[in-house]
Parts: structure tokens; sequence; C-alpha cells
């Protein structure tokens, strides 16, 4: 129950989150300048978007986000590519709406992944540790991709994505029409090896 509880705070402080930016900008959302720069790395091409759709900062796809359905490393959940639809914060962090579709109109997300910086991490309490996975560790064996970057943004961006870490917390199963039973941290580091 306080997953549930935490999981709907979170839920409710993305929705209600604004672009924390003290300073004036001057823009108007067809790619004209800006006078400051949003995070610079996980936002490359530095746009700007209303307060809804922020999460299209960095859009980012990966296998082996789904809770399996067996120990097999045969499970078709394991190759199911989940959608991370991205806003970046300027303490370097993320937090990612993920998708099993895409983000289309009507796409709903089913859960989300905190990200946070490796300096964040070494401040966890230990036992927090064990629910986070080292995305140097973990982008490889997730065949992790920028599918909205050219290769060279996403060449600059991948240094950056491996030292963090990262927290999936799903609160809908995929084919799930609600949000059915308690939330539930998946522990991706676990997950069956993929080839």
């Amino acid at each position: 129950m306080k997953l549930l509880s935490t999981g709907l705070i979170l839920i409710g402080l993305i929705s209600a989150s604004f672009v924390a930016n003290a300073e004036v900008h001057s823009h108007n959302h067809e790619g004209a300048a800006v006078t400051k720069l949003y995070n610079e790395t996980m936002n490359p091409r530095q746009n700007e978007y209303p307060n809804h759709l922020g999460f299209n900062d960095l859009h980012i796809q990966a296998i082996r986000h789904m809770m399996p359905d067996t120990h097999s490393n045969d499970d078709p959940l394991l190759q199911v590519i989940v959608h991370h639809h991205c806003k970046a914060y300027e303490d370097s962090t993320l937090i990612c709406l993920m998708f099993h579709t895409g983000m289309k109109d009507q796409d709903k997300p089913m859960g989300f992944e905190y990200i946070i910086p490796t300096a964040m991490y070494e401040k966890l309490p230990e036992e927090e540790k064990k629910y986070w996975h080292y995305h140097l560790t973990e982008v490889p064996r997730a065949k992790a991709t920028f599918p909205d970057l050219t290769a060279e943004e996403g060449a600059k961006l991948l240094p950056v994505v491996n030292e963090t870490y990262g927290k999936v917390i799903y609160f809908k199963k995929p084919h799930d029409e609600l949000p059915l039973g308690e939330p539930y941290v998946l522990i991706v580091q676990d997950m069956p090896e993929q080839d």
C-alpha cells in the first residue's frame, strides 16, 4: 500500500510539474531560439514544449522492461519494446512515462522510470539501492536506442545516460484497461538475459 501511495504521489507531481526555470524565455514553439537553454545533454535539441507536452524531451526505446510471465529467456514479453518518453530536469534527473505502444494520442502509460545520476544514487540508503539498475550495464542488455535523435546526438548522450541509475515502477499491465492491483517495482537487473 505504501508503494501505491508513493506511486500516486509521484504521478501527481509529474502531472503538476512545470518547466523548472527561473529565467524568462523568448520562444515560439516552432524552433525559434530560446534565451536560456534547458538541460543541454538530456534535451539535445533544446525543444521547449507546453507543460503538458514536457515528456517529449527525450525518447528511449528498450527491451527487457516488461515483467515476463515465465523465467524463460524465450518469454516474448522480454522482447517487447517499451517506449520511454522522458522529461529532463535541471538537476540531471529524468522521469520517463513508459508505453508499450508508443505515445500516440490515445496511448496510456503503464508506469514510469525515474532516472538519477550516479552521485544521487550513491546517497541512497543501502536498502533502497537494490531497486535501481545501473545504465552502463543495462543499456546494452536492453538494446536501448534514442529513435528521435541522429547518430551523432545519440553518441553524445550515451556516455551521460550510462552514468545514471533507473528505478522502474509499473501501475498497469500492458493489456489491462485500468490499473489493477498494486503498483510494483521491476528489478530490471534480475531479468533473464537476451541474445
